[in-house]
């Protein structure tokens, strides 16, 4: 069982949501690691914060080129960090990667970067990676004024790929967004996949207690 786990936008936590299911399928014995296929901006000791995360959240090991194929030192958009460094996202070495991901873990969570159709290269984007790898989508919808639309465009933009929207997390990351139960009421009666969870505010985000929020029951293998 695998996810893709993809964004309203940047920013909007992707890498809590998923370090979070990873814990939460740890918890119930798994062997679980994540993929983050593509990463951009390091800080300043080389070190990519996303990368990282997942690897400690991970309880399975593996190769730092199959965990993270692809790495650029900006914080940019990935077609454009990957043109800025002379190289080319090529998505078959992504799948072959996480197919060899596969094969040592029962659980695999593969985090996109950005949002859902962020450009990876001069003629795909990280929507074409969703499809290749075949995955189903769970949708981190960050609480914040404009998630509405963003979050609804997204789930239109799943299905136009033919793919599957196991669930959304409401991840609120602005503390003082105002009616925010009210945004979710409305996301909940728009969105037939399920709230898998919703993930109060934090100061310091902790992955572990952002699992605790999460339902997996009764979705979590979406192919039988």
């Amino acid at each position: 069982m695998s996810f893709f786990v993809t964004g309203t936008d940047t920013s909007a936590g992707k890498t809590l949501v998923s370090c979070a299911l990873l814990h939460a399928y740890a918890a119930q014995g798994k062997h679980v690691i994540g993929m983050k296929p593509v990463a951009a901006g390091c800080d300043e000791s080389g070190k990519y914060d996303d990368v990282e995360r997942l690897r400690l959240a991970s309880n399975v090991q593996a190769e730092e080129s199959l965990i993270n194929p692809y790495r650029f030192t900006s914080a940019i958009a990935p077609h454009l960090a990957a043109q800025q460094e002379r190289a080319t996202i090529n998505l078959a070495r992504i799948v072959v990667s996480f197919a060899a991901l596969q094969e040592l873990a029962e659980v695999v969570i593969v985090e996109g970067a950005g949002g859902f159709v962020v450009p990876l290269n001069d003629h795909e984007d990280s929507a074409d990676l969703a499809v290749r790898l075949g995955l189903p989508v769970v949708l981190v919808v960050g609480m914040r004024l404009g998630c509405l639309n963003h979050a609804l465009l997204t789930v239109q933009a799943i299905g136009a790929r033919g793919l599957t929207l196991a669930g959304w997390v409401a991840n609120c990351v602005d503390e003082h967004m105002a009616m925010r139960d009210e945004n979710i009421a409305a996301l909940r009666q728009r969105i037939s996949a399920p709230l898998l969870g919703i993930v109060p505010h934090q100061a310091w985000p902790d992955a572990r207690l952002a699992g605790a929020h999460l339902k997996l029951g009764g979705w979590d293998d979406p192919n039988g």
